[in-house]
């Protein structure tokens, strides 16, 4: 019998089996898929390493960035020295929203003041919401209850700001648009990311693949650190038993089940719902009702280079972000791979693959001049229906806590009461916090665990 037993391999699932086990902790992690890594994971596709979307990261973000080095992963990922956003527009020449040495928020006034999608009334107006985005308290259940659109339409913004400055931070960071956002969440995420520090809202981007960045060295520390790892395993059902749990399921060999004194279930919300139903009933903390929002990833081989920048943003075009990811994809030499991020993607959900090319091949082409002579080798879209919990107003009543009415039961996810939108930060933070749980629930049954060694850390 294992003293935990975890659901999921992704960061949430990582995470909270490294620290049960070091702090000696005997854990079983359960996951369905064949590798590591959950929402965040790669496949070769036409002869290209393939990420299933573009998760990049923030300076604060603390947690995320101090399991990479867990890990040993720091190396594959880079941070911005300071934030710069390259906007591209279609007929209009590049611009940049780049942070100055200010303190924090006047570090953003340079770059507010020099940015060519709004007017001067407008930065004006933007930089007044901007302020009163700082008063408010993102804990503040009330503000849970209003759209983001309808707080800025009350501030003074009007579409076109919202489409040339604010959708440009609330969809990825949101999944969705401001119109549809919860103002708590968005207030998180402009008090947290830019509005709070100036070296904040840094933007950190994975070098390598995600699973040459989570996948593989997760595995690696993981097993290092004692953990039990059972992939390619389905969790089905899971009991209460007078030790503890038994959880039962199904891999490739058949039927199986495992005893466990406690478990963490750290599956998508979606997942969660049906396999905790038995234990928590229908309204004790559940995760059914919280809806999911899509993510649609483009991938484009050109025959050239047609991107001079690393990553940038669109304006005036269906094309929301572009990532050059041809080293990390292994392209061709003379090549250029570019990958295409379309958060709050419910409309592109429902085109074909040549349907999205007609749209996105001849939008790139508007915003990147060398496009237009270049020839498309390859064009793949993936799509991620449930990639995040829908992130609207009403949604912080819905997201359970780590704990729950079920002694040595603890949830972790981005979807679990993070404060956080679900993002790489929000997984790792629910790992920690169902592991804090978890192994407080042993030591109060069996006495304090002996701690394990640190395990030893890959290169930097």
């Amino acid at each position: 019998m294992s003293d935990v037993v975890v659901l999921g391999g992704g960061l949430a699932g990582i995470t909270a089996a490294l620290d049960c086990a070091q702090d000696g902790a005997s854990v079983t992690l359960v996951e369905v898929r064949r590798r590591l890594g959950g929402a965040a994971y790669s496949f070769e596709r036409e002869g290209l390493q393939m990420d299933n979307g573009q998760h990049v990261f923030l300076r604060c973000c603390a947690s995320y960035r101090a399991l990479l080095e867990r890990l040993g992963s720091t190396h594959l990922v880079s941070v911005q020295p300071r934030l710069s956003i390259p906007v591209l527009s279609p007929g209009r020449a590049p611009a940049r929203l780049a942070r100055g040495g200010l303190p924090a928020p006047l570090h953003l006034g340079g770059a507010l003041a020099r940015y060519p999608h709004l007017s001067m009334r407008q930065r004006l107006g933007v930089a007044r919401a901007a302020l009163g985005l700082m008063r408010l308290d993102p804990a503040d259940p009330g503000l849970d209850a209003v759209s983001f659109g309808h707080w800025l339409a009350r501030h003074g913004q009007d579409q076109d700001a919202v489409d040339a400055l604010w959708d440009l931070i609330a969809l990825p960071t949101l999944n969705l648009p401001a119109a549809e956002a919860s103002l708590a969440l968005a207030a998180f995420v402009f008090r947290t990311g830019l509005l709070s520090g100036v070296d904040a809202g840094d933007i950190g981007f994975h070098v390598g693949t995600l699973q040459a960045i989570i996948g593989d060295p997760a595995r690696a520390a993981l097993q290092r650190a004692g953990v039990e790892i059972r992939l390619g395993a389905r969790a089905e059902r899971l009991e209460r038993t007078a030790e503890g749990f038994e959880l039962h399921g199904r891999d490739g060999e058949g039927e199986w089940s495992l005893a466990a004194r406690t478990a963490i279930v750290a599956l998508p919300h979606d997942r969660a719902g049906g396999l905790l139903a038995g234990l928590l009933g229908p309204d004790a903390g559940m995760p059914g009702p919280l809806e999911s929002s899509p993510i649609v990833n483009l991938h484009v081989l050109y025959d050239r280079p047609v991107l001079e920048e690393a990553f940038a943003a669109g304006v005036g075009t269906p094309v929301q972000y572009l990532f050059d990811r041809s080293a990390a994809g292994g392209a061709p030499a003379g090549t250029q791979y570019l990958a295409v991020s379309l958060s709050g993607a419910t409309r592109e959900m429902e085109m074909s693959v040549e349907q999205l090319r007609e749209r996105y091949v001849p939008a790139l082409a508007a915003l990147l001049p060398r496009a237009r002579e270049a020839r498309v080798e390859c064009f793949v879209a993936t799509r991620e229906h449930a990639a995040t919990f829908r992130a609207g107003p009403g949604t912080a009543a819905l997201r359970p806590p780590a704990r729950t009415a079920v002694a040595g039961l603890a949830l972790a996810g981005t979807w679990t009461a993070t404060g956080w939108p679900a993002t790489l930060e929000s997984a790792v933070l629910s790992g920690h916090e169902a592991a804090r749980l978890t192994l407080a629930e042993l030591g109060a049954t069996r006495g304090a665990l002996p701690r394990a060694p640190e395990p030893a850390r890959g290169p930097r």
